[in-house]
Order: C-alpha cells, then structure tokens, then sequence
C-alpha cells in the first residue's frame, strides 16, 4: 500500500497505480465530477494519471489555479483538433495555456483566417466537446515522436523534439488529435461547456522576428455558460476602459510611426499626470531619506559588460551606438542600477553613511519586438521610479520593511485595495540563469522570506521568476476588472556590488562589501499610468485628475464672476476651467459629467451677489452651497486625505 497524505493531512492508504480521480471518487461522488487535475508532490498531473509511490495529493477544480490552466491546456488540444479537422494539412507550433485563455499558433499554409472563420471553430470544438473524448497520456521515444511527425511533416514540432532527450517524451492523443505535450490534461472533453474565441494574430515562431510569421488564435472556455456570459461583459467593460481609448479622449499621450513604434509621446495633460505621480513619490521619498540622483540616457558598453546586463539582455537592447573612435560603443540605458553603482563608487563610504538612498526617474531602452508592443503597457522608452538603496547587512530587513510601507501607502491613495505579494526566487533547475555564489542567494531569499513573514505578508513564492542577479518581491495588484498587473517591486541584490567592487569601510577599520537593494513603486510610469486609467475608467482621483473643477456660469451676465472664481482657485492650487459656452446649464453638467470633472461649480445671480458656489460633484449630485474659502478647504482636506500627508 502506498501513503496519500491530503491538504488537511490527513493520510490514506490505497493500491499502487491509484488515480487522483478514484482518490475524488472515494471521498464523494461530487467531488469526482469536479476534478479536474491534481498536485502530486508539488506538481500538476492528470487526474487519470497512476500515482505509484507515497505522495502528497491535492485535487484540483474550476476553482484553482491550477485547475482552470489544466480545463485551457486541454481546451488548445481541442481547438488544435476542430481546425486540423477542418482544415486538413495545418501544422501546428505551441498552444499553451495562459491567464485567461489558450492561445495556440499554427502554420496555415495557403489558407488565411480571419475572424469570421472562427465561429465555424467555435462550433466544432463544442461538437468535439460533447464526445466526452479521453485524454491519453503517452510516453514515446525520441525516434519514434520523431518518426511521427516527420510522416505529417511538421517542421515546427521536429524543432522542439530535437532539443528534447529520450526518456522525457510524452504524447497526449484526444479523438483525432495527437501533439507533442507535457499534459497535465482533462480526464475528457465533457468538462468544457462554453467557447469563445476571441482574436487573430500574427506571431514569429519561437518569438524570432526572422522566422515565419504564424496565425495565433486566442480562446477561453469555462464549465458553465454563465460564467463565458459574465467574461464577455467583464471584456465589453474592458474595452470602455482600455487605456488607450481614454487615452485618447481624454488627450493624456498619442503615437507616431515617425518617432518610431512603443516610444510614447505625452501630450500636456497627460504631461501633468505624470507629472503629479513624480511629484508626489518625490515627496514621499524625501520624508523616507531618498536622495535624488539624474543620471545619462547612454552608456559605455563596458558598463553593462560589468554589470551583467550585456550578456543577459545584448539581445533585447537597441543596437549599439558607435563613436569616431574605434572600439568604442555606448548603448541606450537598458537599466538604471549600473548607473548608480558608479554614483555610489565616486566618493569612499563609511559604515556611518549607510544606508544610502539614490533615487531617479530614469528613462530606459528595450527592443521590444514590434508585436508585442501594446500601448502603454508594453513599450520601448519607458521610465522607472527607480531607486538603489547600499546598505549594511544587518540593515536589509529594516530598509526592506521601509519600502513596503511606501507601496501600500502608494496603493491606498490610488484605491488599489485588492493585491496579493508575490516572493520570486531562483529556479533550482536552470542555475545558469543567474550571475552570483549560492551562499549570497540564499541569504538574499532568507532575508525576503523573513520579511514577509514577520509582516504578514500571505505572500505566494514562485520558483524561476527572480531577476538573474538576485530574488524579489512583486506586488500584483488586481484592478476594478480583477485583472492582475505586477508594478511595485523590491529586490535583493548581493551581486552588483561585487561586480562593480562597491566597499564601505566598517567599524573595525576594514572594508566590507554592502547590499543593494533595488525598489520600483510604480514600476514604470507608462505601465503604471495605464493600469490607473483602465482601473478607474478615468475617473482618477482627486490629487491626479487633470481638471478638478469646472465652472459653469448660468449665463454670459456671471462670466465676470467666473473669472473671479477661477482665479481664487488658481491661487489656491487647484486646478480649474470655465465652460463660457452659450449653452444651458444643464447641457453643460451633462458634458462636465461626461469628462469626468470631479467638481461643478454653478454660478448664477444669488452666487455672485454672495461670494459662493453651487457645487456638484462627479456621479453624486448636489452638494450645496459653499462659499469659496469653505471649497477650498474641503479639496485641500480631500487630497491630503487621498495622498496620506498629514496637514
């Protein structure tokens, strides 16, 4: 008999060779018919797959993670199988599953589809559905995975067996359909009751620009119609709030192919935005002992070579700049930290001066490939909130827990309420991924671990996702869509300061090697402005709306009088227009209301002779009769409150 220990610890004994699924079927019935993988030993596998040693044993459903990426892997296969049915002769690349979907990306030949075929896709991969086809798992040698798909001739699934060893081979077949895969799969069809495809795009296979150009088709599918009906409406709801349509309407930044792809302009309200997030991070930075540094947009390629950064991401920069003198190159900054490195070696250091706090808005240059570029949230020139914090090591936990605290109180003055932390260490797998020793690894992720514990962080810790040089911890923030974004984040790093031989000279007299700590709150401006844009439909909060109060004069008789009020606002620092249209009234609310002004201030007759306003507010109504000293105060009190200073 072999131990099943379960998530409640609870240990069960059953035959070798038992399933997670008869595991289900043993506990009830209704469970079984919910499962739809299982986490053996830490890893996904197929609900039908025989377990034949002790194991822990999770069962997964719709309601995990890992269950709704286990119902859209399956759901690849299906597409793959519906289009191979109806279009004989496709070859098929990769179709994994992602956040919310599959995609898979296959080589059409002569055959174009467009958005209308993807209906007649739909339909079958429901008929296909509804056989209730098995997934069956099986393992295969190299020669013959390589035999089989060299009889249908398919080049792009030859390419991955080869980089493959024997041993470690898997095929999944359903119905029709055979491909290349790891699984873990459904244990059949039936458990996919909903499809919708939907989109098309291009993209080179294996990512390589210089490759052939294969047709994507994105998908989702869930257990119930229900849910599909209320993702529909979530997307629909995404699309009023796509960034880049508010963007637009709202004039906050635009494009142009003559500047060059993913390199945004800012146009002047959209300018003062940013301006204000700058603004107001630098304050809070000041308060916490940050010092401002500026750094070039360039860089001596030997800086990267020391840094690292050249061998990790030479490929994703733009090309080198040469210079009349030869062998010398500079690149577009790729990173701040070198930078300040450098700043931070151009004077000695005593234990007595750490820690020290450089921060910049830096701009920096990655050559994004040209179809993964996506307004502002994928682009080229993009500025971080960056700042490289040296220190003692003995001082990491407490400069650690610092930064923390100016995130979440980041997230509060944006409403960002719903977020989870998320720990990013070495994948034990690869370690050719990372530059440094393992003792200074590990005492990189001891010191996040420990942190997060003692602040009682319910943080998640992902293998493979630290940066190559140390580990980090991301902040994934849901928005109004719950939809996750990752923006702050703050990472460990003992490896900079040993390449760029960075010292500080201790208590006894000897010199010692400091840490580095990298933070980013917002991330990247660009990224971070369009989260807030799609996350508040552009309704932003006070401190940052690009107009917080609009006049409206009942009349041209009171437009003195708005002139007045307008300039009282000035003088007061809030931001304000007049609407001096010969329109009534209540047109006027109606446009306010549309641009999503905060505040409308009406002025007529009994205003002017008062000194006073009539105010409404954004998606409230009235809020009465204020005099224009009692408005002030109540915008001061409502920004100061927003941004978390104390008056």
């Amino acid at each position: 008999m072999i131990n099943i220990t379960l998530p409640d610890n609870s240990v069960h004994q059953y035959e070798p060779g038992v399933t997670a699924l008869e595991i289900a079927r043993n506990i009830s019935d209704g469970l079984a018919r919910n499962v739809l993988s299982a986490k053996v030993n830490g890893e996904i596998w197929d609900a039908t797959r025989a377990i034949h040693n002790d194991a822990k044993v999770q069962l997964l459903t719709w309601n995990d993670p890992g269950g709704k990426a286990t119902m859209w892997h399956s759901s690849a296969h299906l597409m793959a199988e519906a289009i191979e049915q109806l279009y004989p002769g496709v070859k098929f690349g990769i179709g994994p599953d992602i956040e919310n979907g599959f995609y898979y990306d296959i080589d059409t030949g002569d055959i174009t589809l467009t958005d209308a075929d993807l209906v007649a896709i739909e339909k079958r991969m429901l008929e296909l559905a509804r056989e209730k086809q098995h997934f069956k798992r099986v393992e295969v040698s190299k020669q013959e995975a390589l035999d089989y798909f060299k009889e249908k001739g398919d080049e792009y699934k030859l390419e991955l067996i080869n980089e493959l060893k024997d041993g470690e081979i898997t095929f999944y077949k359903s119905g029709t359909f055979t491909d290349l895969c790891r699984g873990p799969h459904l244990p059949d069809t039936g458990f996919i009751k909903s499809v919708k495809l939907t989109s098309i795009a291009g993209a080179y296979w294996r990512g390589d620009e210089k490759r052939k150009q294969l047709t994507r088709i994105y998908g989702i599918t869930f257990p119930k119609k229900k849910e599909l009906d209320e993702y529909l409406e979530m997307l629909e709801e995404a699309k009023k709030r796509d960034h880049r349509k508010l963007g637009k309407e709202m004039e906050l930044f635009t494009f142009s192919q003559k500047v060059g792809a993913g390199l945004p302009l800012w146009l002047p309200k959209g300018a003062q935005l940013r301006e204000r997030l700058e603004q107001y991070l630098k304050k809070v930075q000041k308060e916490a002992g940050y010092l401002p540094v500026i750094t070039p947009h360039i860089g001596n390629v030997n800086l990267y070579k020391t840094s690292g950064h050249y061998d990790k991401y030479g490929e994703d920069s733009f090309r080198p700049i040469t210079t009349p003198v030869e062998g010398e190159e500079f690149f577009l900054k790729p990173m701040n930290c070198p930078h300040h490195c450098e700043i931070y070696n151009a004077k000695p250091h005593s234990y007595k001066d750490l820690p020290i706090r450089y921060a910049e808005f830096g701009t920096v240059y990655r050559y994004e490939q040209s179809g993964e570029l996506h307004g502002l949230t994928r682009v080229r020139g993009f500025t971080q909130d960056d700042a490289h914090i040296f220190c003692t090591p003995d001082q990491i936990k407490s400069e650690f827990k610092d930064v923390i605290k100016i995130i979440m109180r980041i997230f509060k003055s944006l409403d960002f309420k719903d977020f989870i932390t998320q720990i990013s260490l070495r994948d034990p797998d690869n370690p050719d991924k990372y530059i440094g020793s393992d003792e200074n690894w590990e005492k990189a992720e001891r010191a996040i671990l420990e942190v997060a514990d003692e602040e009682g962080l319910e943080a998640i810790t992902v293998y493979g996702e630290a940066a190559f040089y140390g580990p980090k911890m991301d902040f994934m923030v849901k928005d109004a869509l719950g939809r996750k974004w990752q923006l702050g984040t703050i990472q460990v790093d003992y490896n900079l300061p040993e390449r760029f031989d960075l010292t500080y000279v201790g208590a006894d007299n000897e010199k010692h090697r400091p840490v580095m700590i990298h933070r980013a709150p917002f991330g990247s401006l660009e990224r971070f402005v369009a989260v807030l844009v799609e996350h508040c439909a552009g309704n932003f909060p006070l401190w940052l709306s690009p107009d917080q109060a609009i006049i409206l004069p009942i009349s041209e008789k009171y437009q003195n009088y708005a002139e007045k009020v307008l300039q009282f606002l000035n003088n007061c620092d809030i931001r304000g227009l007049i609407d001096d249209r010969s329109e009534k009234v209540s047109r006027k609310i109606r446009d306010a209301e549309i641009k999503k002004i905060p505040y409308m201030l009406i002025v007529g007759e009994k205003e002017a002779a008062d000194g006073q306003l009539s105010v409404r507010k954004h998606g409230e109504g009235d809020l009465g009769v204020f005099s224009l000293d009692q408005f002030a105060q109540m915008i001061e009190k409502e920004v100061t409150r927003l941004q978390g200073f104390e008056v």
